[in-house]
């Protein structure tokens, strides 16, 4: 019997090899779509996206994972389609993600991301927000120039999921003056901020393969629950992740007081480690290290990091019922899932 005859027919490519694969087909185009901006707004994103530093000068390549990228394409081919021809859908989901990014970085003052500088903190927190508001108009202009007949569906879905995201954004902030948040808002919230864009880029792939609407719905829902399971491990990244991973300060969202999955779950535990969280966490002092330590202890006594793992752990779960739903084809499937596994299981 020949090797090839042994070789199992799903075999999957590692995530590694996964998102280098993403990354050579769509860098080149999503370079090549920036570079349409006037320099005013191509420095600003040129920087953010890790490709120049501040003077304008090539730097190593540090634009983060791209995995939103990389399930574009693997939703495409899922489908039966080709993922060259979803490279445009896959461009403009990045584009999108970047934007909030940027914008983001501002409302929440943060000051590291990718372990160098902001960029509002490098250009001004003015120059940011328009480079931001450039991404997201060029996103739409890639996507209509893309020639696709399901375009005009994509320009929707897209649409769609930046408004989502924007109102969970719009949550995100309300809850900074609330001391009351359910957990059923923050996970709303959570829905919209991350899950939508997830969902859209799994959707659009979807539509660029030319998939069925049925297969388009199904992916949507792969992406959507993958989307919040990210947000959970996103959420627990905040709290305990190591720096030289996640390229944040430790303890970044509890210095912020930010009302994250499982900070909110711990604060309504009903438990004494709540109460004592909730006049630590809900006041006005400002918190060092001791405290903040104090308070990341205090999340996990009342559960709210067990409750955020295991719940990635389910929507991980729901999310390959759905991917099982869009019948995807076997190479896809298996590579599908090793992304989904690597984004809910992130070191922290």
């Amino acid at each position: 019997m020949t090797a090839e005859m042994t070789e199992p027919l799903t075999a999957g490519r590692p995530s590694g090899e996964v998102l280098a694969w993403s990354r050579s087909l769509v860098l080149p185009a999503l370079r090549k779509a920036v570079d349409q901006l006037p320099p005013s707004l191509r420095t600003v994103a040129e920087y953010h996206h890790g490709w120049r530093d501040e003077y304008g000068n090539p730097v190593l390549e540090n634009g983060g994972k791209a995995i939103r990228p990389a399930l574009v394409l693997l939703a495409a081919e899922a489908v039966g389609g080709t993922p060259a021809s979803a490279v445009p859908a896959a461009v403009a989901v990045e584009l999108i993600h970047n934007f909030s990014l940027l914008h983001d970085d501002v409302m929440d003052r943060d000051t590291t991301r990718r372990h160098r500088p902001t960029a509002w903190t490098v250009f001004g927190v003015n120059a940011a927000i328009l480079a931001g508001d450039a991404l997201q108009a060029l996103a739409v202009d890639v996507l209509a120039g893309s020639g696709h007949p399901r375009s005009l569906e994509a320009i929707r879905t897209l649409g769609d999921a930046v408004v989502a995201l924007l109102d969970g954004q719009a949550y995100d902030l309300d809850f900074e003056t609330r001391n009351d948040v359910s957990v059923p808002e923050v996970e709303r919230m959570a829905r919209g901020k991350t899950g939508a864009l997830l969902g859209a880029s799994t959707a659009l792939g979807a539509l660029y393969g030319d998939g069925s609407d049925e297969q388009v719905e199904a992916m949507r829902g792969f992406g959507a629950e993958l989307g919040l399971a990210f947000q959970h491990v996103d959420d627990l990244l905040g709290i305990w992740g190591d720096p030289a991973v996640t390229g944040k300060a430790v303890h970044s969202d509890l210095v912020n007081r930010k009302k994250s999955l499982p900070v909110v779950r711990a604060l309504n535990a009903g438990v004494p480690a709540s109460e004592e969280l909730g006049v630590l966490y809900l006041g006005s002092q400002e918190m060092n290290a001791e405290t903040l330590a104090r308070a990341a202890r205090l999340v996990d006594l009342a559960g709210g990091r067990a409750w955020s793992q295991t719940q990635a752990d389910e929507l991980h779960t729901r999310a390959l019922v759905h991917l099982g739903e869009a019948s995807p084809t076997a190479r896809a499937a298996v590579e599908l899932g090793t992304l989904a596994q690597l984004v809910t299981h992130r070191d922290h």
